[in-house]
């Protein structure tokens, strides 16, 4: 892709040093073809020279078009181009293109090199350098910001389709029949026992289920938001595994502001849980802590004596969310035996 994009923005810089060499040298052009207008308009002016003008012309406009990307690198479009560098590549160019056309009258006295010396030729050279500068500059912003136009859409294409699989993702985990079947069951035994918690499980079931369908649509949700869903899920775990699954929160008050993904922390939670062995013998202790910058959940690694059937999917889909909406990276490592996710807060 990288390539594809060089190589056309090579081609469209040599399409116009082309067609702006022949455009600028125009009125030589139909002076050739006119032996009375030659007389008057440009005196002893013969082919070679239009030629060796137009030809000139050409090599400073891609050398003008070369300054420019090497300056301010118009052909790179995660690059931010303002006014200000617009206006630095206008100067600049016009300069530049002064001073090649200077030069080349020098290499004309100097050496004979044919070339144009009419007067009307001369005069319009101030005006050619300021077309010049117009057009390289110009076409050189315009170039980027189509680049730029078109990443936007694939990034934009890109997050469309990451929310479509983060609202899959979500959905499955939340009201496939597994987490129901264990959901009904927990309910079931409780109406039984204990009529009371059977209440308020089916009140916290409610939020779940609530919540994966009302934020499937959201790109960002507030850390308050976020955390409120997750203490419901959290008690739903807890009357499944009773003291056998334990969690350890601390949220600091300036943190409940910023924002993250939705259902991100109860991502990192269902991981733990799916991919850890809870018993008696082996307790889950599971750590949510928040500060104004990131958000880590951690946990011991205890895997389970039968392998988990997980395919990686929800880490890597959390990852390239936060790359598209935010720009940056979750962290995953292991330190002493703990698996541990560090979500920045935005």
């Amino acid at each position: 892709m990288k390539r594809f994009r060089f190589d056309r923005y090579l081609f469209l810089m040599n399409v116009i040093s082309i067609m702006v060499a022949f455009l600028t040298h125009f009125p030589e052009l139909i002076a050739l073809l006119d032996p009375d207008s030659e007389q008057t308009l440009f005196p002893d002016m013969h082919p070679v020279d239009v030629v060796n003008e137009v030809i000139f012309t050409y090599l400073s406009l891609v050398l003008l078009f070369g300054l420019n990307t090497w300056l301010f690198k118009f052909n790179r479009d995660s690059v931010s181009i303002r006014f200000p560098q617009v206006v630095c590549s206008l100067v600049i160019t016009w300069m530049g293109s002064n001073l090649l056309g200077q030069g080349y009258v020098g290499l004309h006295h100097w050496l004979s090199i044919p070339a144009i010396d009419a007067s009307l030729h001369h005069y319009l050279h101030p005006l050619r350098d300021g077309l010049i500068s117009i057009i390289v500059t110009g076409s050189c912003y315009l170039m980027y910001l189509n680049r730029k136009s078109r990443r936007m859409l694939v990034e934009n294409q890109m997050l469309r389709t990451a929310n479509l699989v983060n609202q899959y993702e979500s959905l499955k985990s939340q009201l496939n029949p597994h987490m129901l079947f264990n959901s009904l069951n927990t309910l079931n035994s409780l109406i039984r026992e204990t009529p009371g918690k059977a209440q308020d499980y089916l009140q916290e079931l409610s939020k779940v289920l609530r919540y994966s369908l009302q934020e499937s649509d959201s790109h960002r949700v507030t850390l308050e938001e976020e955390m409120n869903f997750v203490r419901s899920y959290m008690y739903l775990l807890q009357m499944r595994f009773e003291e056998n699954l334990v969690f350890e929160v601390e949220v600091a008050p300036e943190a409940l502001s910023k924002t993250l993904p939705p259902v991100s922390v109860q991502l990192l939670v269902e991981n733990a849980v799916k991919h850890n062995e809870i018993s008696n013998r082996h307790p889950l202790h599971i750590r949510i802590r928040a500060d104004k910058d990131a958000l880590s959940v951690s946990n011991p690694i205890q895997p389970k004596l039968t392998a988990s059937s997980g395919t990686h999917i929800g880490l890597s889909n959390l990852s390239k969310r936060y790359q598209l909406l935010f720009g940056r990276e979750i962290e995953v490592k292991e330190e002493k035996n703990h698996f541990i996710v560090i979500l920045p807060l935005i």
